[in-house]
């Protein structure tokens, strides 16, 4: 090797230890050194350490060098790279599961409020058949259907709820009125054993005399006919001498007569304008007597009264515990147009179904501020439900619409949507587009959906259909249309199978 070639090999090294060096840690550069040095220069042998050159190492050579110098930073990149990839990686796993933690959380919330809604359905629903019995017990004994009203009103006995004392009654009732004395005197007994502090017992004591009295001879169906009579006379003699017949009809309303004859009594009773019958009825209304008449009476006052009858519902309102009876004078301040009542009752009433009763009731009354108002105060989520369903009921097509856009909670802007679909196409339509259009939530584009359906308005989901990009936004739509007896939903069908 000249002296030349030599000055160019040790110049090469020099530049490339400097390079790699600064590219490859201490070992990494041993380790590729010793790989790279047999290749040697121009194919020579292999470098070794010159006793002249002090330690110095003799070049890898050209090839040597240009492998060494393509190797180190291509490996250093490759591996910055992996370690990259593995942190995007586990990040958007932890992402994922994250999201998937809090999709099974609402996923057991839901599932919970599902199972309290469904058990308070199955109450509901047990209350209603358990009325609908008694109800078709009594309509029976007025009709004179008296083996058929004991055997329904057996079951009502049988479910021992609410109803379950005056059952009782009305089936010793009707067994007095077949003949079968013993079986009522039986019956009698086990409402004053099971039920010791029921409203029925007074009325059972009447029954009984009647029934003892009677023991032995066959009572006729007839006989109601005879108390009809009576009654008429009562309501004659009202008119000429008040003072004479008020007793009367107090003792006619305590006797063991049908309870059609009864409702007629107090209907003659609350239309006296006397303060002595407003007495009487203001009794019955209470509850403390003839229970059986307690709702007609509240009923009654609130048509027929004036204000010193509707401040007596109030007093009641205030003592009772019944849900019932409250619920049942609610309505009779609306029948009396008791606006303001209503909205105390509605602002101050401590139980959420009352309080949604009050503002159904003002909604009859088309009271769309004092709703709209209530809506803004009110912290319930049930009661809000109620609300909604009362500015429905009034109409209010403006309040529910600025609901439907603005309302945080999504089940009740979902309510909202769904009752502007109840309202009319041609008040709502254009807004629930606009909706449709500017809502990101999908339960609300749904809701929509369902609201165009309810209108059977097949335009707008027709649009949707063609234009959705969800697919399951989509599918809704079609499926909507598919039940749609429209010509425009037909001719949307027959293009989906055409395609």
């Amino acid at each position: 090797m000249t002296k030349f070639r030599r000055n160019i090999l040790i110049w090469a090294v020099s530049i490339a230890s400097v390079s790699v060096a600064s590219a490859i840690p201490a070992t990494a550069q041993d380790l590729v050194l010793r790989a790279l040095l047999p290749l040697g220069v121009e194919g020579g042998p292999p470098p070794a350490f010159s006793s002249a050159g002090a330690g110095r190492v003799r070049g890898p050579g050209v090839r040597g060098l240009l492998l060494l110098s393509a190797m180190a930073p291509n490996s250093s990149a490759a591996q910055s790279s992996n370690v990259q990839d593995a942190d995007e990686k586990r990040d958007q796993e932890q992402e994922q599961e994250k999201r998937d933690r809090e999709q099974e959380a609402r996923d057991r919330e839901q599932e919970k409020r599902d199972r309290e809604q469904e058990a308070r359905d199955r109450t509901q629903e047990q209350l209603d058949r358990e009325r609908e019995l008694y109800d078709a017990g009594t309509e029976r004994i007025d009709d004179g259907k008296l083996q058929s009203a004991i055997d329904t009103l057996n079951h009502v006995v049988e479910e021992r709820g609410a109803h379950a004392e005056g059952a009782l009654y009305w089936k010793a009732y009707a067994q007095n009125r077949l003949g079968q004395r013993s079986d009522a005197l039986e019956t009698l007994e086990t409402l004053r054993r099971t039920y010791p502090n029921s409203r029925w017992l007074d009325d059972a004591k009447a029954l009984e005399v009647e029934v003892r009295q009677s023991s032995g001879q066959r009572v006729s169906p007839e006989a109601e006919g005879n108390e009809d009579l009576k009654l008429i006379a009562i309501n004659s003699l009202l008119g000429n001498d008040p003072e004479q017949a008020l007793p009367m009809l107090e003792k006619f309303l305590s006797g063991p007569q049908p309870l059609k004859l009864k409702e007629r009594a107090l209907f003659v009773l609350s239309q006296s304008g006397s303060p002595k019958a407003r007495e009487i009825v203001g009794r019955i209304a209470s509850g403390s007597r003839n229970p059986e008449l307690q709702m007609k009476a509240i009923r009654d006052l609130g048509l027929f009264g004036g204000k010193e009858s509707r401040a007596t519902l109030e007093e009641i309102y205030k003592s009772s515990h019944d849900t019932d009876v409250k619920r049942t004078i609610l309505q009779s301040f609306m029948v009396g147009g008791e606006r303001q009542r209503l909205l105390e009752v509605a602002k101050s009433e401590q139980s959420p179904q009352l309080r949604a009763e009050a503002v159904k009731q003002l909604g009859v009354m088309g009271a769309r501020a004092e709703l709209y108002q209530l809506y803004q105060n009110e912290t319930s989520s049930e009661v809000k439900k109620g609300i909604l369903q009362g500015m429905f009921v009034g109409g209010d097509v403006e309040h529910t619409l600025e609901l439907a856009r603005a309302e945080k909670d999504p089940e009740l802007r979902r309510q909202a949507v769904r009752n502007l679909g109840l309202m009319g196409k041609d008040k709502t339509a254009d807004a629930l587009a606009s909706i449709y259009n500017s809502d990101k939530d999908p339960e609300i584009k749904r809701a929509v959906i369902q609201a165009f359906f309810l209108q059977g308005n097949a335009k707008p989901l027709i649009q949707i259909a063609r234009q959705e990009k969800d697919p399951s936004l989509k599918r809704d739509a079609v499926q909507k249309l598919s039940l749609m007896r429209s010509k425009e939903a037909t001719e949307f069908m027959m293009e989906l199978l055409n395609k």
